[in-house]
């Protein structure tokens, strides 16, 4: 299996329990990692015979930046459901950050992992 791989990706969403974070935005960053083979892109040279992380990366922007979930775990699992359902891909590892959500800590988040790695 192939990995392509998406990092450091900053979205500005509403996300958050308390009443003052459904009023802003925050800022999340995605992390992404899809199995995938590439060996059939590498031949052609082609973007149609590969997973276009462009078309990943502007699909999860328009999802992330129009959701509005309490919790980061809900948008993790519907990142990844997108990501494996849209894009054919059969396995993801996606990490979410949700920097700033705990004082004196950097960042929070979950780190998930869906599919089968073949």
């Amino acid at each position: 299996m192939d990995i392509v791989f998406l990092r450091d990706l900053k979205l500005e969403t509403v996300i958050g329990i308390y009443d003052w974070e459904r009023e802003i935005k925050q800022t999340v960053i995605l992390d992404l990692e899809m199995g995938t083979d590439i060996r059939k892109a590498a031949d052609s040279d082609s973007i149609e015979d590969t997973l276009d992380y462009k078309a990943v990366s502007k699909r999860l922007i328009s999802f992330v930046e129009e959701s509005e979930f309490q919790l980061v775990e809900t948008l993790a699992e519907r990142c990844a459901a997108i990501v494996r359902e849209e894009f054919d891909v059969p396995w993801v590892r996606l990490t979410l950050n949700k920097i700033g959500a705990v004082s004196r800590a950097r960042d929070v988040g979950v780190i998930i992992e869906r599919g089968e790695r073949f």
